[in-house]
């Protein structure tokens, strides 16, 4: 299994600050079109195809593998991404929260396996180092705010 973590200040000295619902919106919108999140090429198909109040389901091809996920959406908080098909299996959440001094932290953290695949295996491995890498979730996080940053300045969010 793989399981990784990342959790990085919203609001650092010198960026414009974020509020709550800001975040929120960003990670919203991330989950139903993530082509306005990831870098140009990467994923190349992102449709909702069912919606409720608590959770959406969507169809994308990221990196080349065609995936459905069903997202939920704990208003304010968090945003879960269930891998339903795909090359992997398991979840992924994107939490906003307070530490202990009042300040935002937007933590990622997931618990996946590959379809297929030896557990602990070689597979699982290179991606468990990719997720751990300076280019793996934690750089996720930061051009998430980056993008949230640059839509709310656009008037988008």
């Amino acid at each position: 299994m793989i399981y990784s973590t990342a959790t990085i200040a919203v609001n650092p000295d010198g960026e414009p600050p974020l509020a709550r619902e800001q975040i929120f919106a960003g990670l919203e919108l991330k989950a139903r079109d993530a082509r306005l999140f990831l870098p140009p090429g990467l994923c190349t198909r992102c449709d909702v195809i069912e919606e409720s109040a608590t959770h959406l389901v969507r169809e994308a091809t990221i990196a080349g593998a065609n995936l459905r996920e069903i997202i939920t959406l704990e208003a304010g908080r968090k945003v879960t991404f269930f891998q339903a098909t795909g090359p992997r299996e398991g979840a992924i959440v994107n939490e906003i929260f307070e530490d202990e001094t009042g300040a935002l932290q937007l933590r990622f953290y997931c618990y996946l396996g590959l379809r297929d695949k030896a557990s602990g295996g070689p597979e699982e491995q290179a991606e468990q180092a990719q997720f751990d890498s300076d280019k793996g979730y934690r750089a996720a996080l930061v051009s998430t705010l980056k993008r949230t940053r640059e839509l709310v300045a656009e008037g988008r969010l």
